[in-house]
Order: C-alpha cells, then sequence, then structure tokens
C-alpha cells in the first residue's frame, strides 16, 4: 500500500527534521518535502502534490494562517497546524479550524522543543484521522459574518428551565459549532451544553468566538453556576462536564458540575459523561446532537437518552469532516433524524 504523502511546513530547520523522523517512523507516511515559511510550502503542494501537509502557526515571510487560506482557496488539503498555548495563536487555531484545517497539535513548551517526541502517539493518531477525512470538505469557505460588537449578559435567572440540548462534538467540530450555534434564535427557550474535544487554553476562546457571532450568550461553563435557558456552556478543556439537580421551593433547578474524574475513553471531557449525567439529573425535555469527530464518544449513553424520551439528531455522512461519532450514534439504531450540518440548528428547534 503506498504511504501518505506529507509535506512538513516551520521555520525551524530543528523542529522540521524532529517532525519529519516522527512521520518517517511510521509505515503509513512518508516526508516528501520540507518549507520553511508559507510561500515556500505553497510552491511545494504545487511541485510535490503532497496528500497532507503539516504546518507551524508562527512562521516569516507568510504565516500559517494566511497560508492555510491560500491552500483551501487552491488546492485543498488535509492540514494540521502546530499551536502554542499562547493567546495570540490560540485564537489563530481556532481561526484555522474554521477555515478548514482538520486538527492542531500542542508544541511541547520551550523555544527549542527537543520533547517533541512525547507527542508522538497524538501526533500520528491525528495524521491517520486527516489522511481519511472527507476531501470534498476541504474546500475553502468564507468566515461567518463580522462579529457581533454588542457584549451580552447573562440571561434572567428567573427563567424556568424546561428544556435541554446536549451537543458533542470531536475532530471538525469547532467549525461545526460555528454553523450551529450562531443560527439559534435569541430568546429560545432551552439551554444548550456542549462538549467538544479540546485541551485547555482552547475552549475558552472558542467560547468567545461563539459569543462574538451568536444571539444566545455563549461562554466555557464554570463549576456551581446555574444553567439559564437562552445560554449555551461550554465544557472546559481537561474537566468533565456534568448536571446537578437542586430544589428550590417547589422547582428544580439545574447547575453546572465540573470534574477531573478519570478520563473516559481517553477523553476528558466525554460526551458520554455529561449526556448520563443529564438524564440522571434533568426533569425534561432533552434534543441531543452528535456531530462530527473520531471515535465513538457519545453513544453509549443514547439508551439513556432514549429512555428519558429524548430527541437525537446526528450529522449525515456528506458534511462530517470525520464519520466517526455520527456513525456510531446511528448504528444504535436510536438516532431520530440524520441530516446535514446546514439543517442541524432548524431540525433541533422543531424538536424544542
Amino acid at each position: 500500500m503506498p504511504r501518505n504523502r506529507v509535506l512538513v511546513v516551520d521555520d525551524s530547520a530543528l523542529m522540521r527534521k524532529m517532525i519529519a523522523d516522527m512521520i518517517n517512523s511510521h509505515d503509513e507516511f512518508e516526508v516528501v518535502g520540507k518549507a520553511g515559511n508559507g510561500q515556500e510550502a505553497l510552491e511545494k503542494i504545487k511541485e510535490l502534490q503532497p496528500d497532507l501537509v503539516v504546518m507551524d502557526m508562527e512562521m516569516p515571510v507568510l504565516d500559517g494562517l494566511s497560508t492555510l487560506r491560500r491552500i483551501m482557496e487552491s488546492q485543498p488539503l488535509p492540514v494540521i497546524m502546530f499551536s502554542g498555548l499562547n493567546s495570540k495563536e490560540t485564537e489563530q487555531t481556532l481561526k484555522a479550524l474554521q477555515l478548514g484545517a482538520v486538527d492542531f497539535i500542542l508544541k511541547p513548551s520551550g523555544q527549542i522543543s527537543l520533547d517533541i517526541g512525547n507527542i508522538k502517539e497524538e501526533f500520528i493518531e491525528k495524521l491517520k484521522v486527516a489522511a481519511n477525512t472527507n476531501r470534498k470538505l476541504q474546500l475553502y469557505q468564507s468566515p461567518p459574518a463580522p462579529a457581533l460588537k454588542t457584549k451580552k449578559s447573562l440571561p434572567d435567572e428567573g427563567g424556568r428551565l424546561n428544556k435541554l440540548v446536549v451537543i458533542a462534538a470531536s475532530t471538525g467540530g469547532p467549525k461545526a459549532l460555528h454553523q450551529v450555534i450562531p443560527r439559534f434564535p435569541a430568546g429560545i427557550d432551552a439551554a444548550v451544553l456542549v462538549v467538544q474535544h479540546m485541551p485547555p487554553g482552547f475552549t475558552g476562546t472558542l467560547a468567545e468566538r461563539l459569543d462574538s457571532l451568536s444571539e444566545l450568550k455563549v461562554k466555557e461553563a464554570e463549576r456551581g453556576e446555574k444553567v439559564l435557558p437562552g445560554c449555551v456552556y461550554i465544557a472546559p478543556g481537561d474537566y468533565h462536564l456534568k448536571a446537578q439537580s437542586r430544589l428550590k421551593g417547589a422547582e428544580n433547578e439545574l447547575y453546572i458540575e465540573l470534574d477531573q474524574s478519570k478520563p473516559r475513553g481517553g477523553l476528558r471531557p466525554a460526551a458520554d459523561i455529561m449526556l448520563k449525567s443529564v438524564t440522571e439529573q434533568f426533569w425534561s425535555h432533552i434534543v441531543c446532537v452528535i456531530l462530527t469527530g473520531m471515535g465513538n464518544d457519545g453513544s453509549a449513553a443514547l439508551p439513556l437518552i432514549k429512555e428519558k424520551k429524548g430527541k437525537i439528531i446526528a450529522e449525515h455522512q456528506s458534511t462530517c469532516v470525520v464519520y466517526g461519532m455520527p456513525k456510531a450514534a446511528i448504528e444504535t439504531g436510536l438516532v431520530d433524524k440524520i441530516v446535514p450540518l446546514s439543517e442541524i440548528t432548524e431540525e433541533v428547534l422543531s424538536m424544542l
């Protein structure tokens, strides 16, 4: 079987060598070229026709984000970005995912990352996913409309919570969430809980970006806060999000619980844990959405959703970057509707 051909783009010669050595050590991949900046990368793509691109964010001449945009406009390819954890690169990484990058890898700390081999297993797994993504979805799409400039406060705490939307997403999820969350109208009489598989530091930035584009308030979930209709809560990276009901007078109220109990299936946050918690603690109507992502997170809890008479939506294969989580959900036989990404918000509102 022919190897997947990879182009490595980084302004550090040492990093290029170390990344290339990791890739070449696996029998599914081979490095066919290296580039020191974005402009050189665009030339190498035309010349070498690689299957995949691994690219740093910060580079001279042409940076990673600008290069990615040009790749998606001219010759769409699966791209994995290398990112740092500073605020600028976190923001740029979210933009890269929105523009069509399949995924990203956090560079180990330090200017010259001699310990980059520590991320080899994760890196190879993400290369495998990228090699099998839906290539049609790599086509460049214009970013959403300009950010709304109004600052939104939390909804009135007096609102009675009777409906809950729970969303699970992984690879390709940030881009998908940008197409789902901003389409919810103001005044929706439901709260939204989201598990998106991301490391710490990125979920807060994702929430801020979605908040700036949405009519609803979107925020990173905080321990102990009350769940309010008209608000979207995103599980923080490295924390499981759980729901907890409390009786206040004659009415139940729902609160956010966060913990660092052991990962489930290597994941923290895990959608299965959130969904199980919701079915145990929430007293009313639930709509569950399974979006693009590798693996099967979310599917184990679907029987519990159905026991609570909840509705389940899975993203159609045609719009999934990775058809893992929706496929696993559909195979349970419990999914009520299978719809493309552009129709998911409308379907949720219909079910509510």
